[in-house]
């Protein structure tokens, strides 16, 4: 019904941010990826939407990128997962990176969403594997392990998740151990303004 919207981002709530079009604000609800990519109050961007519709409720949910908008639409395909678990599941790591987990079949790497657990993950993967076209899956599955490897090290020595992750995804591709991954990943975060 909704496909996107582009308007000006008028106002951030907790998970979820209103954007003004043509005189009329729309809520839209947003995972946490979504949410810290937001561009500043008063600027005018495009989300891609999927409205979700359940008796007498309407929920319009949002993303800046339109491969995070379908791997949404597709999880919540899948039984005993709606709207709130499936944006757990895009807040784990990029889309890119949650499909090459559905395709290689890693439970492990989706039981990192709140509220996911084995029998779930393996729902998910049974049902969307063979859905979810996607080259270069296995490569994109040891980026996430490695990113995830450093997020957990960063989040132990007191740095915010969010914070992590936003580093970790300006990260070059060429770090290939978790030792340097860390180590560029502390650069960056020593350089901060906070």
């Amino acid at each position: 019904m909704i496909y996107t919207l582009k308007g000006v981002l008028v106002e951030r709530g907790n998970n979820f941010f209103v954007v003004e079009c043509n005189g009329i604000g729309f809520k839209v609800l947003t995972s946490e990826q979504s949410f810290l990519k937001l561009p500043p109050l008063g600027s005018e961007f495009k989300i891609f939407c999927f409205l979700y519709v359940r008796e007498e409720q309407f929920e319009l949910y949002g993303f800046l990128e339109e491969e995070g908008m379908k791997l949404f639409e597709m999880l919540n395909t899948v039984a005993g997962v709606g709207p709130k678990t499936a944006l757990g599941i895009l807040d784990i790591d990029s889309a890119p990176n949650i499909m090459a987990a559905i395709i290689e079949k890693r439970a492990d790497l989706l039981t990192h969403a709140s509220g996911i657990g084995r029998k779930t993950a393996e729902r998910i993967i049974l049902e969307l594997a063979n859905k979810i076209k996607l080259p270069h899956a296995k490569t994109l599955t040891k980026e996430a392990d490695l990113n995830h490897e450093v997020e957990e090290v960063l989040v132990g020595l007191g740095y915010l998740r969010s914070d992590a992750r936003k580093i970790l995804e300006k990260t070059n591709q060429d770090l290939k151990t978790i030792e340097e991954r860390l180590r560029f990943a502390l650069r960056e975060l020593g350089r901060r303004k906070y």
